[in-house]
């Protein structure tokens, strides 16, 4: 029989992984609340076209990467291989376009078809933020300055760099797409297959292309920022400006470009040395044109994201599991009291387990494994004198505390 295990690109979150996964969802969550981004959770899957009309039908991930299936009725779905067209679809699902802006946080699992390797796994969990509605660059300041905040909030803010850039305005990226087309159309013999369609269908997309050959030859390819416009150039000083005003370091890094028509404006990553070649932590930039890409009114709009599991593999000040109170009967006979005592603690807070299997030594062996910090013995006599013994698991000693006094004692030691 073949040994069970889980499909690969996935893994289980024990109660370890489970503790700083939630950790690191709990610090974002609450710096995003602080900032007014309220939580919004959408499904983990979608009408196949909701992600091909966003990443495009050339895109890697459309054409390599999703989970696509038919339902019982041929409707195509998939799951999502990112967050932020979700976002968008229930942005217009629920009429939300009159109440701009609309600012919003969310975490789950995502899921690509990718090559397994250290911090990137096919079924992924993500944090995010998008704010929907807010056009000027001093929102592009505030969102990444969120996302600086949460990073600190890890532990992460000496051991991250802030890299970004501008990808212009429409005026500026239409005229590069002409110079681009005729830089990429006579080196065209080196291109990868799929570039080589991308040339002709959406050449800026082959910016993004992890094609080894396709990326030596963008290394050598004109600047993007030798075609900006002066509003375009306008914009992007106010962020660097927003952000110098905030205290925030930044590289300008010219080669941090995005290939999708529908973003402009500022791109951005927060890099780390510590995760090897794959450095980025977390990533954004402004979307400008992806709700009216999606059949919605002309929207501005800007977010981030980033990878949970690349996070825990960095963050720092997960506290430890608290350490619980084991509640013991002595005997078969107090089983049924033992346990009423252990409910008793937990609706008074306290985190109580109970075990009723073996002898007493084999249960306080027990207690010893999950580093509970005291026993609770109960025996006939004890509930007979309405009392408990409570052993302290670290310094051995043991007194008799009266049951209506235990809850209050228990929390004064915790």
């Amino acid at each position: 029989m073949t040994a069970l295990r889980p499909v690969r690109g996935t893994k289980d979150f024990l109660s370890d992984d489970s503790r700083k996964r939630r950790f690191v969802e709990d610090c974002a969550h609450d710096v995003a609340v602080r900032a007014g981004f309220a939580e919004i959770a959408t499904p983990i899957f979608e009408f196949t076209h909701v992600f091909a009309r966003t990443l495009g039908d050339t895109s890697d991930i459309v054409t390599k990467e999703m989970y696509t299936f038919q339902d019982r009725s041929g409707e195509s779905l998939t799951l999502r291989p990112e967050n932020t067209a979700g976002i968008v679809r229930a942005f217009l699902s629920n009429n939300l376009t009159q109440q701009l802006p609309v600012k919003v946080f969310y975490r789950g699992p995502m899921f690509r078809y990718e090559r397994p390797q250290k911090g990137r796994l096919r079924q992924f969990h993500q944090i995010g933020v998008e704010c929907l509605g807010a056009g000027t660059p001093i929102a592009d300041a505030e969102v990444i300055a969120l996302a600086a905040d949460v990073l600190a909030r890890l532990g992460l803010k000496d051991t991250v760099t802030l890299e970004i850039n501008t990808l212009g305005d429409t005026e500026s990226r239409s005229a590069y797409r002409n110079v681009l087309v005729e830089y990429l159309s006579a080196r065209a013999e080196s291109l990868s297959e799929d570039s080589r369609v991308r040339l002709q269908q959406n050449p800026l997309r082959i910016l993004d292309s992890k094609d080894a050959g396709d990326r030596a030859v963008v290394a050598e390819a004109p600047s993007l920022e030798d075609h900006l416009s002066a509003p375009a150039q306008a914009f992007f000083a106010e962020v660097l400006a927003g952000l110098d005003a905030l205290g925030i370091g930044y590289r300008v890094n010219r080669q941090l470009v995005r290939g999708l028509d529908y973003y402009c404006h500022t791109a951005f990553e927060f890099v780390s040395d510590a995760l090897g070649a794959q450095g980025t932590v977390l990533a954004g930039g402004r979307y400008d044109e992806l709700v009216r890409q999606m059949g919605g009114p002309p929207t501005p709009g800007i977010g981030w994201a980033a990878g949970v599991e690349r996070l825990m593999m960095l963050a720092e000040g997960c506290p430890p599991p608290p350490r619980p109170i084991a509640v013991l009967p002595l005997g078969a006979a107090e089983a049924c009291a033992a346990l009423a005592l252990a409910r008793e603690l937990r609706q008074e807070g306290l985190i109580a387990e109970f075990n009723a299997a073996g002898g007493l030594g084999k249960r306080m062996k027990w207690a010893n494994r999950i580093n509970a910090r005291a026993a609770v013995i109960l025996g006939s006599d004890e509930v007979a004198r309405r009392v408990a013994t409570v052993r302290d698991m670290d310094s051995g000693t043991q007194e008799d505390v009266a049951l209506a006094e235990l809850a209050g004692r228990l929390s004064q030691s915790s």
